[in-house]
């Protein structure tokens, strides 16, 4: 089998399933409570937060609130800056239409709310301008919230300019990293970000635990009341096994991201230009600003879902987009957004891969790939209408 699906989901690290078996053997209390084996759990989840907070540049560990995974915490960063827009008669937030579904249908509930929302459109290789942000920002913006890295097509945001746009303008910024913490430099300083959302399972810690920096100064919305946990940012008794093995998992893919980058990045080109020989074919989103390991393509004249099928049927996992939307038939809002019309966009093809990924399986997907594609084609009406000139290629 050749996992290429690791926008979806990653395999844990050794040191992260090392730590965290660790820790529920060990290290079971209750950090809350304060006898011995408590207490000693309560170490472990804030030596967690300061390890996590080193590892992204932030300032203090306790700007660090450990939630559920990504969505929770792209939840709480929208839901704090509206609060304060809303007390402060800021009622109006900038995004972009290609984020993830965390952060657009959190947007909905705000637009309901009495909430304006501008979303900016997407270029076509899938990136934003500083210079669009600068110029979307109004005195009553509240509010910047643009994705680090795009979940489905991979290409990486100017975040450290356009965060510098909303210091300068004096408007809070957040950023969605979840596929990028882990897989290419994150600096909440360096990177003027205010507020910035992570999972643990996209850098090969567990499922089920993220994180969610909140600079200091910055006043919490909370999502959960109850108990007084994370300094009383967010109620629930900590998964300290889950946490220690994030930190561990976030602390070991930093400190071989370099190599693994560059190893990933060779394999990706290498993909890239085998799927490049297919006809009518066309990659989605920048071919270089973009993510080491996502490779996503449009194929011309098929259907996506059938292509990932015959694909398993050949041992190769892969998606045609996001796994929060894989059961929806409609295509990809993120391809739409950056032109792709709907037949096109249907034939859809994300194929991520990590350093774990053999020279020997790049050259394998490239070859199915194209042998699927190709069959696929064989029988299929509307490529035999654009085959006969009754339609126009588009690609």
């Amino acid at each position: 089998m050749i996992y290429a699906d690791n926008a979806a989901t990653t395999k844990m690290s050794d040191a992260a399933i090392q730590v965290m078996t660790d820790c529920m053997k060990e290290t079971y209390g209750n950090p809350s409570s304060l006898y011995s084996i408590g207490q000693k759990a309560k170490e472990v989840l804030e030596e967690a937060r300061e390890d996590v907070a080193k590892v992204i540049g932030a300032e203090f560990p306790r700007e660090i609130i450990f939630t559920s995974g990504g969505s929770e915490a792209d939840n709480q960063a929208l839901r704090t800056a509206a609060e304060i827009g809303k007390k402060n008669g800021k009622m109006h937030i900038i995004s972009t239409a290609f984020e993830h579904h965390a952060i657009l249908h959190t947007l909905k509930r705000l637009e309901k709310e009495g909430f304006e929302v501008t979303l900016l459109d997407v270029h076509e290789n899938g990136l934003v301008t500083p210079e669009e942000v600068a110029a979307a920002i109004r005195e009553d913006t509240c509010l910047v919230t643009i994705m680090f890295a795009n979940n489905e097509i991979g290409t990486i945001q100017p975040i450290r300019e356009i965060g510098a746009v909303c210091r300068e303008k004096k408007v809070l910024f957040h950023t969605d990293a979840v596929q990028a913490v882990g897989h290419i430099p994150v600096n909440v300083k360096e990177d003027n970000i205010d507020m910035l959302s992570a999972s643990a399972h996209k850098f090969h810690g567990p499922k089920g635990t993220g994180f969610l920096y909140i600079k200091k100064g910055i006043p919490v919305t909370n999502l959960i009341e109850g108990g007084a946990q994370e300094r009383g940012r967010r109620a629930g008794t900590e998964n300290v096994p889950g946490i220690a093995a994030t930190a561990a998992a976030l602390k070991d893919a930093v400190e071989n991201l370099e190599r693994n980058s560059s190893l990933t990045k060779a394999k990706r080109d290498r993909l890239i230009a085998g799927l490049k020989e297919i006809p009518h074919s066309a990659i989605n989103g920048d071919e270089v600003t973009r993510l080491p390991g996502n490779v996503n393509f449009c194929f011309e004249g098929i259907e996506g879902e059938s292509l990932l099928l015959l694909l398993d049927d050949k041992g190769i996992q892969a998606s045609s987009g996001s796994a929060c939307t894989s059961g929806s038939l409609d295509p990809s809002h993120v391809l739409l957004a950056i032109g792709r019309v709907h037949d096109v966009a249907h034939g859809s093809l994300r194929l991520t891969i990590n350093e774990e990924t053999s020279d020997e399986d790049i050259e394998y997907i490239i070859k199915s790939v194209k042998e699927v594609v190709e069959y696929l084609r064989s029988f299929s009406p509307i490529w035999r209408d654009l085959v006969a000139g009754k339609k126009e290629f588009i690609l």
